[in-house]
């Protein structure tokens, strides 16, 4: 089994940066439009950070993306909270 099938925010992070590196932007760039520090970005990105929902839709909103583009990929990924990226 893969990482990103044993740990959400794998999976959550990966997909972060594939839309953020298809808009063109930088992670200062993202963390910028979307009101975030870019070090959070950054850890959001290799799943050392649990992005709230909250996040989630200010992310989506600054990618001009449905928050589901960010997570769809997870629905069928255990949701192991004490797990380690």
């Amino acid at each position: 089994m893969d990482s990103s099938a044993e740990n959400p925010l794998v999976g959550f992070a990966r997909r972060l940066r594939e839309i953020r590196l298809e808009r063109g932007l930088s992670q200062e760039q993202l963390a910028s439009l979307a009101g975030l520090d870019r070090t959070y970005v950054s850890g959001c990105e290799t799943g050392r950070r649990n992005a709230t929902i909250r996040t989630i839709c200010r992310l989506s909103d600054a990618l001009g993306v449905d928050p589901a583009a960010l997570v769809s990929d997870l629905n069928q990924l255990p949701l192991e909270a004490d797990q380690d990226p």
